[in-house]
Parts: structure tokens; C-alpha cells; sequence
């Protein structure tokens, strides 16, 4: 299940030929290509499960379907309704809803006792200023079912949180976006912020065993305003006794959301008080990071790790490679109209990186966070220590020059 604005065809398309697979490209917009490859090239409903599940059916009937994968939130949501109804590997399809509503999440990782923030759910029908005056500081603002960081606001104080949900209230009544979130753009959440450092951990979930496959640390501060990514590294510099006990954190929410089948991509806290679950999503890492994963002695990508599992057949290591890698995911530089990148091959040129890769074309608008989440490209490196990963994304970040058209 690939959406047309996705980063990972590619990355899927290759791991299929990989291991000789026949791969259909499912995806929301019909292609040109589609009545010559049949076999290769579907159209579905991604906003209708239900629906895309009874047309994948009927697909099946001449073309056999094997294995069934998402890729984002929604697309996980589709692939657990295929899964169910052609009796594939896969999630329930209850499982994979709640790991893309934040509130549904939330409601049943307090119900385990996962550590997690205080949260409420409120409408933008209710009075923001009673609010404002009744909630602790500082607190998150975040909408229900939006991903990548997108409308996530810290606010310190009533007049802050005033404007944060003002903010994501015109964030929620674009119409791409409240179509995307349906009934819950009219709802958001507010939770108690958590302090600390920040990880993602990255996982396959296998007959309901999390088998972690990577930690990440984010050496940039993630205290907001807005919560914009930038560096990825692994392996994790955390103690071993805190990444133990974040792998266990993130085990006890797979199973209270009842994860039992495929890729899940956590984010989480920890401090003095051990660690926090922010976020757990039923899918892959997102963007092109999964790049910098590379498995056992024959360099096996997460793509490929995903594929077999799906078609359950034997898995390769799921030891990560012994060299540490990175990725930045290049933070947006305004808001306005790509020109052009400068510095690119001087970019390229820093010692230890592998590539640099510009999504943002020419003439693309650029939206900073909270309102925007795409970032114009990534930059990848690999080393001996995480340090030195870490140094090079940051210089190789400094050779690029953004031109922008603001006007």
C-alpha cells in the first residue's frame, strides 16, 4: 500500500527484486501504467478499509495475494483489513486504528499502565479561554490523527496554549487535512510535556513478540515550540539499563494496543523517572530514514526484513550492522519558494557521508512545522562511533544553501 506522495516506492520496489517477489503497487490514484500492468498497479479507497478490502478480494480471485503491507498510518489501517479478509499476516484491524488515533492509543496504554503523559481530549467547539485557565503548564497541543509532528505545540502559559490551539484549529480546517482525520478534526489533545531525551526505536513485531531492531537517539533538544526532527543515530549512547527498560516500555504498549504482526516505529522519553511512551505507530520509520538500517552480513535493508515477514518466509538476522549510521532529515529553511540547493556535491564531499538527497523540487512551496511536516531532503552518513556520524551530518548540513523565493 504505497500513497502516490510516499519516499518509500523505491526503497520497496528494490527490496522486492531483491528477493524475487512479484510486488503490486497498491496506491489512492489510478496510474496510466495501470491498464498495461494489471498485475502490478491497483487502485483502492484508502479512506474506505472496508471497501479497499473487498476490492483487493476480488483482485486476489485472479492475481494471488500473498502478503499485505502499509506504510504510513492510514495505508496500515487498509493493510490490516486486507490481512483480515484474505487471512494474511497482519494486524487486527482495531490494533492498527488505535495506533494511528492518538486518543484511542492513549486511552488504552493508561488502561495497562504505560507510562505515558496526563492527556485530555477536547473539542474546538469548547470554550478555549475556560480551558486555558484549567489545564497544568507546560502542556502539548497536538491534533488527533496527524503524524510527522505536524500542529504539535508546546504551550507555557493561557496565552500560549490560546494561540497553539488557534494555530492548530487552522491546521485542522484545511480540507486535505480534515478530510485525512475525519471526525477527529474537530477534537485535539492536550498532554502534560514530558522533559528528557528522546528516542526512536524502531521494531518488527513478530507472532506478538517485539523484536527490536535499532534504537536512535536525537542528540537536538526536542522542547518545542514545535517538535521538528532533525538527527537519527544509532546505536543508541543511552546506558544499557535504560535502553533495557525502554525496549520493555515499548513491549508492554505493543501489547496494550494490540500489536501482533509487522513494522511499529516508537517515540519516546526518559528522565529520572524512567521512560515515557509519546507515540507508537503500526508502520515503518517514516521518510527515507529507513536508508541508514542495514541487517545481518548480507546488509539486508528494513524494507526487504518487512517483506519477508509479511509473506512468512524465513527471516534473515535481525542484528543491525556493527558500523553506526545517521540520518538528518533537513530541517526546513523557511517558508517560501525553492529556488535552487547550493553546496550539494561539497555536501556529499564530507568524509564519512554516503548521500544527500534533495525531495523539495524547484518552484515547491516550503511550510515550516507546526503547519508544514515534509522536509525538503535527508542527509545520510556511517561510521565507527555515533559521535562521529552525528559530526559529519551537522557539517555536511552547513555546505547546503537553501535559495528561497519569499516573496
Amino acid at each position: 500500500m504505497l500513497p502516490t506522495t510516499t519516499y518509500r516506492t523505491a526503497a520497496f520496489v528494490e527490496a522486492a527484486r531483491q528477493i524475487g517477489v512479484e510486488l503490486t503497487v497498491a496506491s489512492e490514484q489510478r496510474s496510466t501504467l495501470e491498464a498495461a500492468n494489471p498485475a502490478g498497479l491497483l487502485t483502492l479507497d484508502f479512506e474506505q478499509p472496508e471497501r479497499a478490502a473487498d476490492a483487493v478480494r476480488v483482485f486476489a480471485k485472479q492475481y494471488p495475494v500473498n502478503g499485505v503491507v502499509g506504510v504510513d498510518d492510514k495505508t496500515a489501517i487498509v493493510a490490516a483489513a486486507v490481512a483480515t479478509r484474505l487471512t494474511l499476516k497482519g494486524n487486527p484491524v482495531h490494533a492498527a486504528i488505535a495506533a494511528s488515533d492518538k486518543y484511542l492509543q492513549r486511552e488504552l496504554l493508561a488502561k495497562a499502565a504505560v507510562p505515558i503523559p496526563r492527556f485530555l481530549l477536547r473539542s474546538l467547539e469548547d470554550d478555549p479561554a475556560t480551558i486555558a485557565q484549567s489545564i497544568s503548564y507546560p502542556c502539548v497541543v497536538k491534533p488527533v490523527r496527524l503524524s510527522g509532528s505536524r500542529g504539535v505545540i508546546r504551550a507555557n502559559n493561557p496565552q500560549s496554549f490560546l494561540s497553539a490551539r488557534e494555530r492548530l484549529r487552522a491546521i485542522l480546517a484545511e480540507p486535505e487535512t480534515a478530510a485525512a482525520c475525519g471526525d477527529r478534526a474537530r477534537q485535539y489533545l492536550i498532554e502534560e510535556f514530558i522533559p528528557g531525551c528522546e528516542v526512536a526505536l524502531e521494531g518488527l513485531v513478530v507472532n506478538r513478540r517485539l523484536h527490536v531492531l535499532a534504537i536512535f537517539d536525537k542528540p537536538d533538544p526536542l522542547d518545542g515550540p514545535f517538535f521538528e526532527e532533525t538527527i537519527y543515530v544509532t546505536p543508541s549512547t543511552v546506558p544499557a539499563g535504560v535502553q533495557s527498560a525502554i525496549e520493555q516500555c515499548a513491549e508492554r504498549a505493543v501489547r496494550a494496543i494490540g500489536i501482533t504482526e509487522g513494522p511499529v516505529h516508537a517515540e519516546l522519553r526518559y528522565n529520572e523517572r524512567g521512560p515515557w511512551l509519546i507515540e507508537l505507530a503500526a508502520r515503518p520509520i517514516g521518510g527515507r530514514c529507513s536508508a541508514v538500517l542495514r541487517f545481518g552480513d548480507q546488509k539486508v535493508s528494513l524494507e526487504e526484513l518487512i517483506l519477508r515477514h509479511a509473506l512468512g518466509v524465513p527471516l534473515p538476522s535481525l542484528q543491525r550492522e556493527r558500523q553506526a549510521a545517521g540520518v538528518m532529515m533537513i530541517p526546513i529553511p523557511g517558508a517560501g519558494r525553492l529556488q535552487e540547493v547550493r553546496g550539494i556535491a561539497a555536501a556529499k564531499a564530507v568524509p564519512l557521508i554516503e548521500d544527500v538527497q534533495i525531495t523539495a523540487h524547484p518552484g515547491e512551496r516550503l511550510v515550516p512545522f507546526p503547519e508544514g511536516s515534509r522536509y525538503p531532503g535527508f542527509i545520510f552518513a556511517r561510521g565507527e562511533e555515533p559521535r562521529l556520524v552525528e559530526a559529519a551530518l551537522r557539517h555536511a548540513h552547513r555546505e547546503l544553501r537553501f535559495v528561497m523565493d519569499t516573496a
